[in-house]
C-alpha cells in the first residue's frame, strides 16, 4: 500500500534537497528546489496571468530539456530575480549547461522559476533600487537541506489563499515497488481551499495521517456552483498564483516528464475552486531525479506517476494552507 515517505515532503524523493529564505519586513520569499545534478524537467502552464523565466528551454524540440534547479518566488515579476541568486550559487558549484566544455568558459545553470503576487500584503515594500529577491535566492540556495519549514515560510511567506493565509505546502508518497512521487506548492489562490459553509478542504479524499487536520464535510449538503466560499471577491491581474514542483525517483524523458507535469495539474482542480482563472498565474514544475529505472510498458507507468503527483499535490495546497493558519495572520 502507498503510504507518505519518512518526512512526507517532497525530499523524500531521492537526490533532491529544498532551500528557501525569507525577509519578514518586506513578507516574501523564496523556495529553490535543488536537485543534486541536473534533471530531466518540463513545465504545464495554466493559469491566465504567469510570471516565469527560462520555461521555454524546457519545451519539445529545445536544446537543454532539464534544470539544474527550480526557483519559485513571491515578489511578482521582482521575484523573477531570485533565479539570479540561485544561479550564483550553482556557478560557484561549477554546475550548468555547456554544450562543449572549455576552459576558461562557465558552464551556463539552468533556473525556470515562476512567481507569486504579494506585493500587496502589508510588507514594506520600499527597497530602493534593488529588490532582496536575488539575495534571497542565494540564501536559500546555501541553506538547501533534506528539511524544511511548511506553512508561512519560503515563497509562501506572504501568501494569500482566497480569504485565508497561504503558506507553503509539502507532501509525497511511496508507492509499494519503492517509487516515489514528492510534490511541493506555494499557494496564493484567488480560489478558495474550503468547502462552503465547512472546514474540511476540497482536498479531504486524499488526506493520509490527519496531515491536514482531518475535517471532514457534512455528505448531506448539496453546493451551488456559483458559491466559491471563501475565494477572493475582488481579483486583480497577476495577484493570484498557486506555483509548484513535482518530483520523482523514476526516470522520466523530456517528453513524459511534460505528461506527467499536465496530468497533476489536476490536483490543483482538486484542491482550489476556481483554479486556473485569467488573473491566476498556476504553474507546475516537474523534475525527475531519474534515480529509479522502471520497468514495464510506459504508458502505464506515466498514468500511475500523473495520478500520483495530482493527488500528492492536492495534498500539498491543503497543507501549506493548515499549516499557515496554524501560524497565524501577520500581525
Amino acid at each position: 500500500m502507498a503510504k507518505p515517505g519518512s518526512r512526507n515532503l517532497i525530499t523524500d524523493v531521492p537526490g533532491l534537497r529544498v532551500g528557501q529564505a525569507e525577509d519578514a519586513r518586506v513578507r516574501s520569499g523564496v523556495t529553490v528546489i535543488l536537485p543534486d545534478a541536473f534533471a530531466v524537467a518540463a513545465v504545464a502552464v495554466a493559469g491566465g496571468g504567469p510570471g516565469t523565466r527560462e520555461t521555454d528551454v524546457l519545451a519539445g524540440g529545445r536544446l537543454v530539456g532539464g534544470a539544474d534547479a527550480i526557483c519559485l518566488a513571491g515578489g511578482s515579476a521582482f521575484g523573477l530575480a531570485a533565479a539570479d541568486g540561485v544561479m550564483a550559487g550553482l556557478k560557484a558549484a561549477g554546475r550548468g549547461f555547456a554544450l562543449v566544455p572549455r576552459p576558461g568558459v562557465p558552464p551556463t545553470p539552468i533556473v525556470p522559476a515562476a512567481i507569486l503576487y504579494d506585493l500587496a500584503n502589508g510588507g514594506d515594500k520600499d527597497w530602493g533600487e534593488t529588490a532582496p529577491y536575488a539575495a534571497l535566492g542565494r540564501k536559500a540556495f546555501d541553506a538547501a537541506g533534506e528539511t524544511f519549514r511548511l506553512g508561512r515560510a519560503g515563497a509562501g511567506l506572504g501568501a494569500r489563499a482566497g480569504q485565508a493565509p497561504g503558506g507553503t505546502g509539502s507532501a509525497s508518497i511511496v508507492a509499494s515497488d519503492g517509487l516515489t512521487v514528492g510534490a511541493l506548492a506555494a499557494v496564493n489562490s484567488f480560489g478558495a481551499v474550503r468547502i462552503p459553509g465547512s472546514e474540511a478542504f476540497w482536498a479531504w479524499s486524499y488526506e493520509i495521517g490527519g496531515e491536514f487536520g482531518g475535517a471532514r464535510p457534512d455528505v448531506t449538503m448539496t453546493f451551488d456552483a456559483e458559491d466559491w466560499g471563501t475565494a477572493k471577491s475582488n481579483p486583480a491581474p497577476r495577484e493570484n498564483t498557486t506555483i509548484a514542483c513535482i518530483a520523482t525517483d523514476a526516470a522520466l524523458t523530456r517528453d513524459e516528464a511534460e505528461r506527467v507535469a499536465q496530468m497533476a495539474l489536476a490536483g490543483m482542480a482538486r484542491a482550489i475552486r476556481p483554479v486556473f482563472a485569467p488573473t491566476d498565474g498556476d504553474v507546475v514544475f516537474v523534475i525527475s531525479t531519474a534515480c529509479r529505472v522502471m520497468d514495464g510498458p510506459r504508458p502505464m507507468l506515466l498514468a500511475r506517476i500523473g495520478e500520483l503527483a495530482a493527488s500528492t499535490l492536492a495534498r500539498s495546497i491543503a497543507r501549506g494552507v493548515y499549516e499557515a493558519e496554524r501560524q497565524g495572520n501577520f500581525a
